[in-house]
C-alpha cells in the first residue's frame, strides 16, 4: 500500500499514540528510504546534468535525498523535547512519502537490489576476493554488481568493518554531487539503529550509490593531501 504524505504522517502519529518507541519508527522510515535507493531505476536522460549522468543514483536522487533527510529528522528528534520530537517523527514520515510520490508508478515496477542476475555474476566467495570484486565493480560504475557483491559479503559473516572501510575511502575521495560523505554518514547511522536482520540492506544501498558516484574526485582532495603530507 502506497501512502500519501498526509497518510504517512497520520500513521506515525497513531504509532506514537500507541507507545511505539521513536527509534523503532525511525528504523521503519529508514528502511523505507533505503528501498527507494535499491529500487530506483536511475536518473532519466532528461534529468542528466554534469556530474549526474543518465542512470546515476547519487547526489539529490530521490532515495539518497530521502535517506539523508530522514537521518536529519532523527537527529533533531533525539535531542528534542517530547512535542518537538513527535513533530520531527511525523515530518520525517511525511517527507519520505512525499519523496516516493514523485515516482510512484515507476517504483511499483522495480525490484530492489541485489538482483538475482547480478548475484549470479559474483564469482568470489572469500572476504578478500569479495572486497576486491567490490572495488572493481565500483570503479566500473557497475551499480548492480556492487550491490550483489556487498550482499554476498554480508553472507560471509565477517562483519561490516572491512566493507565499510572500503566504502569510506570512496566517500571521502569522490564528489558524489556533494552527497558522498553525507550519505556515508547516513548509512553508518542507519546501520547502527537497524535490527541485525535488516541492517545489511543499508550497506548494499551505499555500495550502489558509491558505484554511481565514482569517477569525479572530490574538489580539493589533492590539495588537502598535499597540505597534510599524505
Amino acid at each position: 500500500m502506497v501512502l500519501t504524505p498526509e497518510q504517512a504522517a497520520e500513521a506515525v502519529a497513531n504509532a506514537i499514540g500507541e507507545g511505539i518507541a521513536p527509534a523503532r519508527i525511525f528504523e521503519a522510515i529508514s528502511l523505507a528510504t533505503n528501498r527507494l535507493v535499491l529500487c530506483d531505476g536511475g536518473r532519466k536522460k532528461e534529468w542528466a546534468q554534469p556530474g549526474k549522468p543518465e542512470g546515476s543514483v547519487h547526489g539529490d536522487s530521490v532515495g539518497v535525498h530521502a535517506s539523508d533527510s530522514a537521518n536529519a529528522w532523527r537527529a533533531i528528534a533525539m535531542v528534542s523535547d517530547t512535542r518537538q520530537r513527535n513533530a520531527a517523527i511525523m515530518l520525517s514520515a511525511w517527507q519520505c512519502a512525499r519523496d516516493r510520490s514523485q515516482r510512484n508508478e515507476e517504483f511499483a515496477k522495480w525490484e530492489p537490489r541485489p538482483l538475482q542476475a547480478s548475484l549470479d555474476r559474483v564469482k568470489a566467495t572469500d572476504g578478500a576476493g569479495l572486497l576486491a570484486a567490490l572495488r572493481e565493480a565500483i570503479e566500473a560504475n557497475d551499480q548492480d554488481l556492487a550491490c550483489a557483491v556487498s550482499a554476498r559479503y554480508g553472507e560471509t559473516g565477517q562483519g561490516e568493518r572491512a566493507l565499510m572501510d572500503v566504502l569510506r575511502g570512496y566517500a571521502t575521495s569522490q564528489d558524489g554531487a556533494l552527497h558522498a560523505e553525507k550519505y556515508y554518514f547516513t548509512v553508518c547511522s542507519n546501520f547502527r539503529m537497524t535490527s541485525p536482520a535488516q541492517r545489511w540492506k543499508h550497506l548494499v544501498a551505499l555500495s550502489r550509490v558509491t558505484a554511481s558516484e565514482y569517477g569525479k574526485p572530490a574538489p580539493g582532495m589533492e590539495q588537502a593531501r598535499e597540505l597534510v603530507g599524505v
